[in-house]
């Protein structure tokens, strides 16, 4: 098992905090919103695993920094090309990407997402959350990836087509749309919509109330909501991946 004073002070880019054993991963960079490279991508992978090892936590809420969940956002178009990989480059990104939302999926506690501001890159990471609320400014955007001209290969191809729909998503995917609140709400993307000082307060209020049951009948309940996902991901993550390092594969 995991020990909370052994890791709580681990990432530089997630600040925890746990009271009554509710958990909040506070997503950041410089203690501004969080900027994706390498760096928050792995630590996160190993912060799910070690808040996913700890069973003095009961419930875990994720949530940001400053004006956006995460970021940055490209422009329609994006970023053409990136730089080129090799088989021994890519390996470690692949082998982290595997675990990165395994590992919070099989975290066996309630997953609430508290989204401050709009989630330009990686959104998925708290949409995957069975309890999504956000700001009502909240864009959500996937810019990572085929706007970045890389493969929506990652986990992006399995949860936005579960989320939306089919169609929805590979329109969403491929033309780098930006999904306003009223329109994720709608979708059912998230659940609720606050003003941005009210979010995080009511994510709290939440996990307060889910803390108020048994907590096997919270570990089994979160368990077998997800087990349908884990499926999904099991069979369809690491062939994404492979497609996505293989176009990246190439000459500069």
């Amino acid at each position: 098992m995991s020990s909370f004073d052994d890791y709580k002070d681990k990432y530089s880019n997630i600040a925890m905090r746990r009271i009554d054993g509710i958990i909040e991963l506070r997503f950041h960079t410089e203690e501004d919103s969080l900027r994706w490279s390498l760096q928050p991508h792995a630590q996160l992978e190993q912060a799910f695993l070690d808040v996913g090892r700890d069973y003095e936590n009961q419930i875990v809420i994720l949530t940001g920094t400053g004006h956006e969940f995460c970021g940055p956002q490209l422009g329609l178009g994006g970023h053409p090309t990136r730089n080129a990989m090799t088989p021994q480059k890519f390996d470690p990104i692949y082998w982290e990407s595997k675990r990165l939302l395994g590992n919070l999926l099989d975290i066996e506690m309630p997953v609430i997402s508290a989204i401050n501001g709009p989630a330009y890159r990686h959104a998925e990471i708290a949409l995957l959350s069975d309890i999504v609320i956000a700001s009502d400014d909240v864009e959500i955007q996937d810019s990572a990836h085929f706007q970045g001209g890389m493969v929506p290969g990652d986990g992006v191809h399995v949860v936005y087509p579960m989320l939306m729909g089919p169609n929805r998503a590979r329109y969403f995917l491929l033309t780098g749309e930006v999904i306003g609140a009223t329109e994720a709400l709608r979708l059912g993307l998230v659940n609720e919509l606050l003003p941005k000082d009210k979010v995080l307060d009511r994510a709290w209020e939440l996990a307060r109330l889910l803390l108020c049951q048994d907590s096997i009948v919270r570990r089994y309940s979160r368990v077998v909501l997800t087990e349908d996902l884990k499926r999904r991901m099991q069979a369809l993550l690491g062939y994404g991946l492979v497609l996505q390092g293989v176009a990246r594969m190439q000459n500069p």
